[in-house]
């Protein structure tokens, strides 16, 4: 049984040395290579004396970033990957927070990540595989003394003061979840996953342990081909993926532009996506498309470690009717709580909370928000935290959970959790915008950003740009000229709300 997540590799690499690992735009590596830039990087970050810190790595989607994650474990230390596409004033935030020993990037952007890095080590990928040797004696002493509960990443979610919150993830934990997708999925060194998600967002966890445990090939499917339904299934085609964790938005893309049938995809026979709503109108399209092919519903925030529950599409379901989110992964890590933090019974609605040891440390050095969601279990006198993921959930009569919103403010859109008070604060923030107020649009998945002051839309829309990721990106904006107020003094979102749909 593997003690640590490098392990995994090390048994990879020996069954298939020459197998590919990962299929990128500019290159593919082997596991025998994989684990080799893995070794060399930890060789690096060990000669440096890092050792339980954080190391961002600044890079391309590609092989190199794996290795470099791989490189961190190695090395005892965790990583927080942070994308070259990432606006520069969220990078700041994340430096600002996270304070890595080491951030890793390549030649093309050494200069960039200068402008951010300060006085921390920066690590040239090319030169590191150029210059260094992996020192097998040195790493061996080195995993010797790493532990599962120590700390694999740190990956930074939105955050509703416009900081974002880094959620902080064990070794174990992971390879908890690992070992349950590949048991539930019986995912082996045959298949061919093909990667959608960014590696700063946690469904991009089960890709590369998937590959990095079992020996199948991850192939990073190009932004581009996202853009083009079409070209994405020629891709899926083309290079024979039989296994794919999407955001439903990709899928729904696909169906809706009609296109399913103009590819022969029978190639794919496992189809896993989570990050948001899936409406059955667009999945019946992709089921009729691939009757015989594998859906799964999987559904989970970052601070669970990627999932904590899921539903394989076992029925018919009419096009209007709502997708179950399904069981627990694992036997009694799920709580139902009411508004008495008393357990739901039939099909009373209440707060979905997990408890277990797939839960999140917490956020990184940031104790008042850890204190506000992990929580002792209100149902124990004993020791026992939970999570509470803030969704609120019903059993139906298949005892099947059922998703039903949010408490707060927080959104699911495109795939990635939103808190919506971070782009009220980035727009508050551009000249001319005095007061700022998002509000989420779920009939049209669309979020509307409403504003009071002199800015011109298109300003502001440019400005956001340097502020926020694209996906965060209000797709309507409103200038108003007052804001309306509640008894509270506090802005009325419903008044918002009825002015968007109206």
């Amino acid at each position: 049984m593997a003690r640590l997540i490098t392990d995994y590799l090390e048994e990879t690499a020996a069954k298939f040395p020459e197998k590919a690992a990962i299929v990128g735009e500019k290159r593919t590596v082997t596991f025998r290579e994989l684990r080799g830039e893995a070794q060399q990087m930890a060789t690096f970050l060990i000669a440096k004396s890092v050792w339980k810190s954080p190391v961002a790595v600044y890079l391309p989607k590609a092989p190199e970033a794996i290795a470099s994650f791989l490189g961190a474990a190695y090395s005892g230390n965790f990583y927080t990957p942070i994308d070259v596409k990432m606006p520069e004033a969220r990078i700041e935030k994340i430096m600002e927070t996270l304070q890595p020993e080491v951030v890793i990037t390549d030649r093309k952007h050494v200069a960039a990540a200068k402008a951010f890095a300060g006085e921390e080590t920066i690590a040239v990928y090319e030169d590191v595989m150029e210059t260094e040797s992996a020192d097998a004696a040195r790493i061996a002493q080195t995993t010797a003394r790493i532990v599962d509960t120590d700390v694999l990443y740190v990956l930074f979610t939105s955050g509703s003061t416009g900081v974002p919150k880094g959620v902080v993830i064990g070794q174990r934990s992971v390879m908890d979840y690992t070992e349950w997708v590949t048991e539930t999925f019986a995912v082996d060194a045959h298949d061919v996953i093909g990667s959608q998600a960014p590696f700063y967002f946690d469904n991009s966890v089960l890709d590369i342990y998937q590959m990095v445990h079992t020996g199948a090939t991850l192939d990073i499917i190009p932004r581009t081909a996202f853009i083009f339904p079409v070209r994405l299934l020629e891709y899926v085609r083309d290079h024979g993926i039989n296994m794919v964790f999407w955001v439903p938005s990709v899928l729904c893309t696909a169906a809706n532009f009609g296109v399913l049938d103009d590819v022969d995809i029978s190639c794919l026979k496992k189809v896993l996506f989570a990050g948001e709503v899936m409406p059955n109108k667009q999945l019946n399209a992709w089921r009729r498309r691939l009757p015989d092919a594998v859906f799964a519903n999987l559904y989970g925030p970052t601070e669970i470690t990627v999932d904590c529950t899921y539903y394989r599409v076992d029925h018919a379901f009419r096009d209007d009717e709502p997708l179950p989110i399904g069981v627990p992964c694992r036997p009694d890590t799920i709580l139902v709580l009411n508004e008495q933090n008393k357990l739901v019974t039939g099909a009373e609605q209440g707060e979905l909370c997990v408890r277990g040891r797939s839960l999140a440390y917490g956020y990184y050095k940031n104790p008042e928000k850890t204190a506000e969601v992990f929580v002792q279990n209100p149902l124990t006198k004993e020791k026992d935290t939970i999570y509470r993921t803030g969704d609120l959930v019903h059993y139906n009569e298949r005892g099947e959970l059922m998703y039903d919103g949010r408490k707060d403010f927080q959104i699911k859109h495109l795939g990635h959790r939103i808190e919506l008070g971070e782009i009220e604060t980035a727009a508050s923030s551009v000249p001319g915008v005095e007061r700022a107020a998002c509000i989420y649009d779920a009939e049209h998945d669309d979020i509307v950003l409403f504003y009071t002051g002199g800015a011109k839309e298109q300003d502001l829309r440019l400005a956001l740009k340097k502020l926020v990721p694209d996906y965060m990106h209000p797709r309507h904006m409103h200038p108003i000229d007052a804001m309306p107020l509640n008894a509270n003094g506090k802005i009325d979102r419903k008044k918002l709300m009825q002015c968007a749909s109206s």
